[in-house]
């Protein structure tokens, strides 16, 4: 009897009932390597859904693809019922917001958010009135009059959503739109974009390289790296519950120790690190005894260790290489014995002090630690 899918596995995303489809679809430039392999993703009506990956991980071929500005190899990509690959972008009803802009320079505000209607043949009043309401949208509507060089970065990324939206797309694409913009004003519109998608219950499908956007921002990400989705799930799944060290690695900060494991089963396992030392850890994975793996915990998940340990917890002792003072909290360095320090935050409300060459014991509850294939 076969079995069902992994959660996250392309097989189960493409199971899912969905508004946009990607199926067994890949894309080479040159006939022979491709930047996407194999990609199975589905898209839910209303959902925002980021696709987030380094450079050259296939996220950015993959929405260009969808906006129909690239054509997939091999495969289909489907809008609801409707198989979309070969159908030209502007035939899509799609809007899209790029991190240039794409602003007419020559054209005021109010013109630059027209421009999508005129272009679909809707003019006069109803066309004014639609723009009237997109301004409103983005908090624009005094500042209809100016061009684009008047306006800050902020500004014309809200004219740049406006245009996407005026004339009520059935799919909105962003491409690492807030990427030109200073981290403060990044963090506002994040929030901006986000409630704009919620109220009017559109669906967007966002493009970045940025983690703590993507955690602040989607209802799922599929996380891409070599052309493939390594892993789709909700901001917290992914968090908790990477499925590799790649995802481990690339959501947030993660010590991935080596370790061997010594023995395994009933969802826990007995790993041995590079000093020798014992520890428990779980293991939901179902990594086998006998094989390498990685040890995973979160920098936060490590307190200071000031007596014995529980039969929950482990313990790492080691001696402090670096201090840094992080306002909320104080980032330790510490040297356990491995290839590389380990790195624990540690919270300033303890009122404790550290000294570089300090030995200390980092505990973490067993629960809070993870072991994956390495």
């Amino acid at each position: 009897m076969p079995q069902a899918p992994k959660p996250g596995s392309p097989e189960a995303i493409a199971d899912v009932t969905s508004f946009v489809r990607f199926e067994r679809v890949r894309k080479s430039y040159d006939g022979v390597h491709f930047v996407v392999e194999d990609l199975n993703l589905a898209v839910r009506k209303g959902e925002f859904m980021t696709m987030l990956g380094p450079s050259g991980s296939g996220k950015t071929t993959s929405l260009m693809m969808l906006g129909g500005f690239e054509e997939p190899t091999f495969g289909h990509i489907f809008l609801g019922d409707e198989p979309v690959e070969r159908l030209a972008p502007e035939k899509r009803n799609i809007g899209f917001v790029f991190q240039s802009y794409a602003l007419f320079p020559h054209m005021t505000v109010a013109e630059n958010i027209a421009f999508p209607l005129r272009y679909r043949g809707l003019k006069g009043a109803a066309a004014a009135e639609k723009v009237v309401k997109a301004l409103d949208m983005v908090h624009l509507g005094h500042l209809a009059s100016r061009k684009p060089s008047q306006l800050s970065g902020g500004q014309q990324q809200r004219v740049a959503l406006a245009r996407a939206l005026v004339f009520d797309p059935t799919l909105v694409l962003m491409d690492e739109p807030l990427g030109a913009l200073d981290k403060q004003l990044r963090e506002h519109m994040q929030v901006e974009i986000k409630l704009l998608q919620r109220m009017l219950g559109i669906t967007m499908v966002y493009v970045t390289h940025d983690q703590s956007e993507a955690l602040t921002m989607s209802d799922r990400i599929a996380v891409f790296n070599d052309g493939r989705v390594q892993q789709l799930a909700t901001p917290e799944v992914l968090y908790e519950q990477p499925a590799n060290s790649f995802v481990a690695s690339f959501i947030g900060e993660n010590n991935l120790m080596p370790v061997t494991v010594a023995a395994a089963g009933g969802g826990v396992a007995t790993v041995t690190l590079r000093d020798g030392s014992r520890l428990q850890t779980r293991n939901p994975a179902g990594v086998t005894a006998g094989g390498r793996a990685l040890l995973a915990i979160r920098p936060e998940r490590f307190f200071i260790q000031d007596g014995a340990t529980s039969g929950s917890s482990i313990l790492l002792s080691g001696s402090i290489s670096d201090i840094f003072y992080l306002g909320d909290h104080v980032r330790l360095s510490v040297d356990v014995g491995g290839e590389k320090p380990v790195v624990a935050r540690i919270p300033v409300s303890l009122r404790r002090s550290f000294a570089r060459g300090e030995s200390v014991a980092l505990g973490c509850a067993i629960a809070d630690c993870r072991l994956l294939e390495g």
